[in-house]
């Protein structure tokens, strides 16, 4: 049985590899201009589609008025497009624009690149590994919405 203590290291090590291989990932962008904070609202409009500002800031995990100087700053490159709400007049929907789909397809595009070098470069049995891995994180995150 693993004890608290190894937990709590194990959580600290976990945690550290994740922060370093973000910063990698993050050396890799390709429009440096856009706020991770920024790209991360793109990212979950390209993935989830598009919604209302405060179902975007709810799924960011940040107030509505910060999600309102999000969408505003992104809206000003031309990175998401608003339009009305079909049923709700006070309301309106966010969507990314060809512009943003751009953008994001060419962050994914440099940092997969740069990933899929590394991987390639391991044995089969840690790519089998770093795939249930992939499968445990994701597990932890999905559980603690």
């Amino acid at each position: 049985m693993t004890t608290a203590p190894d937990l709590r290291s194990l959580a600290s090590e976990l945690s550290l590899s994740v922060v370093r291989l973000t910063r990698h990932l993050r050396g890799r962008r390709t429009d440096a201009t856009v706020s991770l904070t920024q790209l991360s609202a793109m990212a979950t409009l390209s993935r989830d589609g598009a919604m209302t500002p405060g179902a975007l800031a709810a799924k960011e995990r940040v107030q509505p008025p910060s999600m309102t100087r999000v969408i505003a700053a992104l809206d000003d490159r031309g990175l998401v497009d608003r339009r009305p709400h079909p049923s709700d007049g006070r309301q309106i929907i966010v969507s990314l624009s060809e512009a943003g789909h751009r953008l994001i397809a060419d962050e994914m595009s440099a940092r997969d690149a740069w990933l899929a070098e590394q991987l390639a470069a391991l044995p089969e049995m840690q790519l089998r590994v770093l795939q249930d891995a992939v499968v445990i994180m994701n597990e932890i995150v999905a559980e603690s919405d």
